[in-house]
């Protein structure tokens, strides 16, 4: 993957609301903790049972997220450009319940979990965004499963179904 300048990162962050209290420095400095990584579509970039080691923000591309459904695998979300991925079992260190493959060809920044732990004590500023973005996350990933549970029993039970 090609890797963003500092210049890039920061309006991409800007752009797509990520940590955009982070002045243009601290971007810089955050872009030395960071990874490019790039998956193929279909490649699997996380597994079930997994602890997950690292979070992801999304650069380029879509990926699905699938659940096991005792006979194959269930899609249960998407999530593209912007998006920040892998946070649960990142912070709270238990096995994910769900897979995340490239929908299509990903290109991804990360922050391994070892990478975390050193910006945490050497740039705790930084850190605390990282941590206030993965709260918008997981807050905007559970607005949209109650917007879908909602759609779904008004599907089952609205206006017209017997």
């Amino acid at each position: 993957m090609k890797h963003l300048t500092s210049e890039e990162l920061f309006t991409f962050f800007q752009n797509n609301l990520i940590c955009e209290s982070l002045t243009r420095k601290e971007v810089e400095v955050l872009a030395d903790y960071l990874q490019g990584k790039t998956f193929k579509k279909g490649e699997v970039i996380t597994d079930f049972g997994e602890v997950g080691d690292f979070l992801g923000f999304i650069i380029e591309g879509k990926v699905v997220f699938t659940a096991p459904d005792g006979v194959d695998e269930a899609e249960v979300g998407t999530q593209g450009v912007g998006s920040l991925i892998g946070e649960m079992s990142f912070f709270d260190r238990k096995p994910r319940q769900l897979r995340i493959k490239a929908k299509k060809e990903v290109k991804m920044l990360i922050l391994t979990r070892c990478m975390y732990d050193r910006i945490k004590v050497e740039h705790p500023y930084i850190a605390v965004n990282i941590v206030e973005n993965a709260i918008v996350s997981l807050d905007n990933l559970v607005r949209n499963m109650g917007q879908d549970i909602t759609a779904l029993e008004h599907y089952m039970h609205g206006v017209g179904k017997r």
